[in-house]
């Protein structure tokens, strides 16, 4: 199996190179820096491509696109900031007419990562058939990109495998996201840490694990749809803090209700990932390409 991977220098585009090479996969790798992807510890092991896929012209994505069976489309820039008009003014039709290039090359499976902000301000457990009902610019821009990819099936089918990610931790996170930035605190010796009042209820997952469930789901060659990729349980913000505290041995003061508590998402949301356990529990061994 030959699989396109966009964004693969990013947080998650690097562990699914990975995950992806450990199952016998060829990679093609697409991320603009090529003096970043020198550093990552496949690049000796994948196809190297330096682009910008939001640039390219139709002749270059077909170039990228000649020989793939199927694609992982993790590219997005601008995050963390979810309230930008870019996402929607920019990235939104970029991204749009680039699949549909991939696709018109002959490409007949595309993966790409959404988000759970696309369901909004839901509470509670959340499956696939929650309505989604965006609340911010970035969780607008994906739903309408999941939107514009059914109906270019309609058009021209392929397989769509939409997969939408919770929160994510591990090697490569952004250095201001809450266990980074506790990491950071206890390296530094620090005596106390700023945060939330903590009692948020929020599905946090190690990005190994995203990774196996990503490269899992690009093995099940023609299932579209809708899959949560999470944990599936809620955990408490000041509960994951204070587990790392004692992964690591330390201790801090929290200072509680430092920061407030994000506007643009409820408080206590978590993933139910039935259908996507059901689709890859059966899978005991890691596919083959």
């Amino acid at each position: 199996m030959h699989v396109l991977v966009t964004g693969a220098t990013g947080f998650v585009g690097r562990h699914l190179v990975a995950e992806l090479l450990a199952r016998g996969c060829q990679v093609r790798a697409l991320a603009r820096d090529a003096e970043r992807a020198a550093q990552m510890p496949w690049f000796d092991q994948v196809q190297f491509v330096a682009g910008d896929l939001h640039q390219a012209t139709p002749e270059q994505v077909g170039n990228w696109a000649e020989g793939i069976d199927a694609m992982a489309h993790l590219a997005w820039p601008g995050l963390p900031n979810y309230k930008a008009l870019f996402h929607l003014e920019h990235n939104l039709m970029a991204d749009y007419r680039f699949i549909k290039q991939v696709v018109q090359a002959g490409v007949p499976q595309v993966l790409v990562t959404g988000t759970c902000f696309e369901y909004g301000m839901h509470s509670g457990p959340l499956d696939e058939d929650t309505p989604a009902l965006p609340d911010n610019p970035y969780g607008l821009a994906k739903h309408s990109l999941h939107l514009f990819l059914q109906a270019l099936q309609q058009q021209q089918p392929f397989t769509l495998q939409w997969a939408r990610l919770f929160y994510l931790h591990g090697e490569g996170q952004n250095p201001n996201s809450l266990l980074a930035a506790l990491d950071r605190a206890i390296d530094s010796g620090s005596d106390s840490f700023d945060m939330s009042g903590g009692e948020q209820l929020r599905d946090f997952q190690s990005i190994e694990a995203a990774a196996r469930q990503l490269a899992g789901l690009l093995h099940c060659r023609v299932q579209s749809g809708v899959f949560n990729c999470a944990s599936g349980r809620p955990i408490a913000v000041r509960s994951l803090v204070e587990q790392r505290l004692r992964e690591r041995g330390a201790s801090l003061r929290l200072n509680l209700g430092h920061y407030p508590y994000p506007d643009y998402e409820p408080m206590a949301f978590w993933a139910v990932t039935d259908r996507l356990r059901a689709l890859l529990d059966p899978i005991t061994e890691p596919g083959r390409c």
